[in-house]
């Protein structure tokens, strides 16, 4: 591989001939060979953005000559396109502040605009650090472009995702309004309810998912830029930071505001470590919902069986004709590994020591990724699971009539106790409770008319609140 030789601070570093980072990313590249993983496609958008906002800010205040703003400018915005992501070489497991990649943007921004100018890779026409890096500092970039990068993600991919399964789920729950079936609170046989109603629950919680992750949107809007090393703003204008935010909301659609105390922004993950909870919640309300379908659809012969999931896929190289609840295991798994996420944020925010938080990289990482995991995973189980559900109404059917639970609604006619032992004796017997109450209705143990049985044990008349009480002859 043809190479070239580069300098920093440190000294001279070979680096591949055709790339555009530098010698600064190149040693960060030898030193952190940790783990492979990179920083994704938003977080380096985010990082384009930023660059491309402090050209303008910095050209407008005239600290920046027009030629090599523009210049900068316009390879930043490869960077905010994609076109340079092969780039961005770095390991997530690096120095705890990021600088070595903001030094890689620095150093591919730069370079670009140095070849954009007619230039060559290397000459240091658009320098790094004093042009592209003018006003900033790692320490408030890094931390800048985690809340740019996941307000954006969570605007345009998160809360889209759980609006879409929101609406599926809504348009089942109005489709099996009329479909009677058995509750269950813990596990057990509970009074009937309409598979309707279940899944008007799972519609408005995931309703409640979108509107958390909207929440996480105004909790990232306060920006460090502007704080540069420690907070206190030096080598950098005045109204750097007001305008580099201003010029980042009219660019993203999102609102963001210099952050009302740098040393807090800078020093501090409170924001992160809020977001990152608000995500974890989801995941647990997007695991109830997939865990309560997948159980709902159990069988097909012997389990719970009340809906019938789309077929998406064989089930078991063993077992001819199995079909397994693989959207709802896939959903559970992303659940599991946000969850897991949010530990690793909540650590990492937590390696805030002074004037700078030390845990950046994978506190980016992570978070990032249970935006995207939860996104992805929303919107895949609403295409090929939720909209292909259908309803077993017959099994619902026989399922509520052999319930012991259906007791409950003779309990204001003929009290708690006898009802108790209705469902005893049912349950000793194999018997239902309709069966036992009609026998002890011709034995006189309970005086009940059979119009009033049939009445009280009419399925349709308990799933909303009702004011039955003892009968005077009771």
């Amino acid at each position: 591989m043809a190479t070239r030789i580069e300098k920093d601070s440190m000294g001279e570093m070979t680096v591949p001939a055709e790339a555009l980072w530098g010698a600064t990313t190149q040693r960060a590249v030898e030193n952190f060979p940790v783990s492979g993983y990179r920083f994704g496609r938003r977080f380096i958008r985010a990082m384009g953005l930023i660059k491309q906002a402090a050209a303008k800010v910095n050209r407008d205040l005239g600290k920046l000559d027009e030629k090599k703003a523009d210049l900068i400018i316009r390879a930043a915005q490869e960077v905010v396109d994609g076109r340079l992501d092969d780039h961005f070489v770095l390991d997530i497991f690096q120095t705890g502040s990021g600088t070595s990649t903001n030094m890689n943007a620095n150093e591919v921004i730069a370079n670009r605009a140095a070849q954009i100018g007619g230039g060559k890779i290397g000459s240091k026409e658009v320098h790094p650090n004093d042009h592209v890096n003018m006003g900033q500092s790692s320490n408030d970039v890094i931390p800048a472009a985690i809340h740019v990068a996941a307000a954006e993600a969570m605007r345009s991919d998160l809360v889209p995702a759980l609006e879409a399964l929101s609406a599926g789920l809504a348009k089942k729950a109005k489709e099996f309004a009329g479909v009677l079936k058995i509750g269950r609170t813990h596990l057990m046989d509970a009074t009937p309810v309409t598979l309707g109603q279940e899944f008007g629950g799972y519609a408005r919680q995931a309703a409640l998912a979108a509107l958390r992750a909207t929440k996480a949107v105004r909790a990232l809007r306060e920006l460090p830029l502007g704080g540069t090393a420690v907070g206190t703003g030096i080598n950098t204008h005045p109204e750097f930071a007001r305008r580099i935010c201003a010029e980042l909301s009219k660019v993203t659609g999102i609102e963001f505001v210099e952050a009302e105390d740098h040393f807090e922004a800078q020093a501090s993950k409170d924001a992160v470590c809020e977001v990152s909870g608000q995500l974890k919640a989801i995941a647990v309300g997007l695991a109830k919902i997939a865990g309560d379908i997948r159980l709902l659809g159990s069988g097909p012969r012997c389990g719970i069986g009340e809906i019938l999931l789309p077929a998406t896929q064989p089930g078991s190289s063993i077992m001819p004709g199995k079909v397994n609840p693989v959207m709802c295991e896939m959903v559970c798994q992303v659940a599991a590994h946000v969850i897991g996420a949010d530990a690793a944020v909540t650590a990492a925010c937590r390696e805030s020591f002074f004037e700078l938080n030390v845990g950046m990289p994978a506190m980016a990482h992570h978070l990032l990724e249970a935006v995207r995991l939860l996104a992805s995973a929303s919107r895949v189980f609403t295409e090929k699971c939720v909209h292909g559900i259908t309803a077993n109404a017959e099994r619902c059917r026989d399922l509520i009539e052999g319930s012991l639970a259906m007791c409950t609604s003779l309990a204001p006619l003929v009290g708690y106790d006898t009802a108790a032992a209705i469902a005893k004796e049912a349950f000793a017997t194999g018997k239902t409770v309709r069966q036992i109450a009609q026998e002890q209705i011709k034995s006189g143990k309970i005086k009940l008319t059979a119009t009033q049985l049939d009445e009280a044990l009419n399925p349709a008349d308990m799933i909303h609140p009702s004011d039955k009480v003892l009968p005077v002859s009771a």
